[in-house]
């Protein structure tokens, strides 16, 4: 296993926020390759599932 630190310096919310998002990306699409990546970082795993929601999802939960 190995082990990548990322430390920013002026990043802001919604770079960071972005960058979650590519790195997921990168985590789905180098699955069928049999890389196994697992992202630990402040707030990942809402920023995640709120990127992953499709336009009906949100709709839905304006009505709700």
């Amino acid at each position: 296993m190995r082990k990548i630190t990322l430390k920013t310096k002026g990043l802001s919310s919604k770079q960071y926020s972005t960058l979650v998002l590519e790195l997921n990306v990168m985590s789905k699409s180098w699955k069928r390759f049999g890389v196994d990546m697992d992202i630990h970082a402040d707030g990942a795993e809402r920023i995640i599932n709120w990127g992953n929601k499709s336009h009906d999802d949100i709709r839905s939960e304006a009505h709700d």
